[in-house]
């Protein structure tokens, strides 16, 4: 053993760090030594070092906080879409133009900037003399450049893209009006893709120098804007679940609307940027200094992004398909994009709060590690990430599952769509294994960008996309149009579950087994707690709240079931916990009652 090494061993021994566990002791110590082997005077290195120190877990506590209002405040949002324009063709219509520009955002630089950027920064504070500042200054000036062109060219070519994303019965005659809105949306909403790329540019700066609380609060600004336009739309024009379009002022209210809130999201976190001393200036002397290694990385990156981006455009296709199917069958209860994005967003729920918050704390350190060489501790890291991850997700699958009617009350039960839940909680429950799977997957991925590997990433995305088109064509022609919504979320967790399985599989191939035995008996473990958790909530729902008459449509007696059967249920899987000794467990709720 080299000289160097037991000396920095010895150091990893002895730093003292307040961490969850001993394992992150080392990856501070190696933090400060590499710094002050680069730059003593660099103030931004050593602060995101001294907020890396002080506890994965606590700055992940401080994400998840906000990912939870801001989700709670997007629940809010989609009860709103639902009073406002119910969930036919023109609300999918509505949500088809309002989210393509995220997905546009993805393909065009949302890889780059979200897997790619952060171990690059990261490597970038450590090596260059000034901390990686003027390394931002040019990856900031180049994406906002793209992003801006980009945007120009799109808005031009919207035409082009409603007919790429919506469902050919758009364009049979009759149905002049929708597609006339359909255009229009798309032109107010498209814009957004440069302020989701500037969001996530100065977000993931942030990110890299140790603030992590800002990029997770941001989004709450908009959608108290997004809140506020539809509360308007309400007040202007009423409650409706139409399927004939938008007149120009309820296209224009609803399509600007949106973009000034991603906007107001961006613009929200340029006072952070400052506070964490850095300050931006325009710089175009790109070549010669690393960028190149950042763009070859993220060319297999883009790969990625563009297989995931076909993926959506046939399930928007498919969503869109069901409020047109129901106006040519005479069907009252479509379950299409609408539905299955509401779905998709509470499902999606404990991913940004607990998976991203995790993963978004540690992906610095396991870059670093990374860039060391030390693959051991990459894969203890990326284990513990899977164990601590799965103590929490587990359950509250199984909480979506068994609560997937309360919760489609809660969410879709508004306006037009009062008591006529059943296929947003059906879809609901088809998604709760999709929390699982999405995030094993999300997971596995991290550990190979880390190792700057984003060619594996996109070949295994290439299996899954198969498979989730495949279910998806195949299963959604055999159902009615009120059943493809739920149709599409089984095909999304089959595809996820092929996957997640993948991933972890190949990764272990780079970095040693995954799954080790001490993983496969925790898992054990973890399982049978999951399975008498689900077995309480289940025995609840059938034998308490159905003599209770608690089971109605009612949104009151809805809360009463999430509260009181969850409640239970949370308390069951604690005590479960406590007996199996599922540390993880155990070692978040400190740290949240410690917060």
């Amino acid at each position: 053993m080299s000289k160097h090494r037991r000396a920095r061993r010895e150091k990893r021994r002895v730093t003292p760090v307040a961490l969850v566990t001993a394992r992150e002791a080392p990856l501070a110590a190696e933090a400060v030594e590499a710094t002050e082997e680069v730059d003593e005077t660099s103030d931004a290195v050593a602060e995101a070092v001294r907020r890396t120190s002080t506890g994965l877990l606590s700055a992940s506590v401080l994400m998840a906080a906000g990912t939870l209002v801001s989700r709670l405040s997007g629940f809010v949002r989609s009860a709103l879409i639902f009073a406002a324009i119910g969930a036919s063709l023109n609300a999918d219509i509505f949500t088809g133009a309002n989210t393509i520009p995220n997905a546009l955002y993805v393909l065009l630089a949302g890889g780059v900037f979200n897997v790619v950027l952060v171990p690059q920064l990261v490597r970038a504070m450590k090596n260059d003399s000034d901390g990686g500042e003027a390394y931002a200054q040019r990856i900031i000036t180049l994406g906002l450049l793209v992003l801006g062109i980009s945007t120009v060219v799109l808005v031009i070519a919207a035409p082009l893209l409603v007919r790429v994303v919506f469902d050919s019965r758009l364009f049979d005659p009759g149905n002049e009006d929708a597609l006339s809105s359909a255009y229009a949306l798309m032109r107010y909403c498209l814009p957004q893709i440069f302020f989701y790329g500037a969001f996530v540019l100065v977000g993931q700066i942030l990110n890299s120098r140790g603030r992590f609380g800002p990029m997770m609060w941001a989004p709450i600004v908009n959608n108290l804007i997004s809140c506020a336009i539809l509360v308007t739309y309400i007040v202007l024009y009423g409650e409706s679940n139409g399927s004939g379009g938008f007149t120009g002022p309820q296209e224009l209210l609803l399509g600007v609307g949106s973009t000034i809130g991603i906007a107001a999201q961006a613009l929200v976190l340029l006072p952070y940027l400052r506070a964490a001393g850095f300050h931006y200036r325009p710089r175009f002397d790109f070549r010669g200094v690393g960028l190149g290694h950042t763009l070859k990385l993220g060319a297999w990156t883009l790969g990625f992004i563009l297989v995931n981006q076909v993926m959506f455009v046939v399930i928007t296709r498919i969503g869109t398909s069901a409020g047109l199917l129901a106006i040519t069958d005479g069907n009252p209860d479509p379950a299409g994009t609408t539905v299955y994005a509401s779905a998709f967003l509470i499902t999606q729920v404990p991913h940004g709060v607990i998976t991203v918050s995790l993963v978004t704390a540690t992906m610095p350190l396991i870059s670093r590690l990374a860039a060391e060489g030390d693959l051991r501790q990459v894969r203890n890291e990326v284990q513990n990430n899977i164990r601590s991850v799965l103590a929490l997700l587990a359950p509250i699958a199984v909480a979506v599952f068994a609560l997937s009617g309360p919760l489609g009350t809660v969410v879709g039960s508004w306006g037009s769509m009062e008591g006529n839940t059943e296929t947003i909680s059906t879809t609901i429950a088809a998604f709760a294994p999709a929390i699982i799977f999405f995030s094993l997957h999300y997971m596995s991925l991290r550990g190979f960008y880390a190792l700057e590997d984003t060619r594996t990433p996109f070949f295994i995305q290439i299996v899954l996309a198969t498979v989730n088109i495949g279910l998806a064509v195949t299963l959604a022609s055999q159902v009615e149009p009120s059943a493809i919504a739920p149709t599409l979320a089984v095909a999304y967790g089959g595809a996820y579950l092929v996957g997640s399985l993948l991933s972890i599989t190949v990764l272990s191939t780079r970095i040693g087994p995954v799954l080790d035995v001490p993983s496969l008996v925790y898992l054990l473990r973890l399982v049978a707690a999951c399975v008498v958790t689900m077995a309480v909530m289940l025995m609840l729902s059938a034998f308490l709240l159905e003599p209770l008459g608690l089971d109605s449509v009612g949104k009151i007696d809805a809360l009463l079931a999430l509260v009181g059967v969850g409640g239970i249920g949370a308390g069951v899987y604690l005590a479960l916990a406590w007996l199996l000794r599922i540390r993880e467990v155990t070692a978040v709720v400190r740290t949240v009652l410690r917060r």
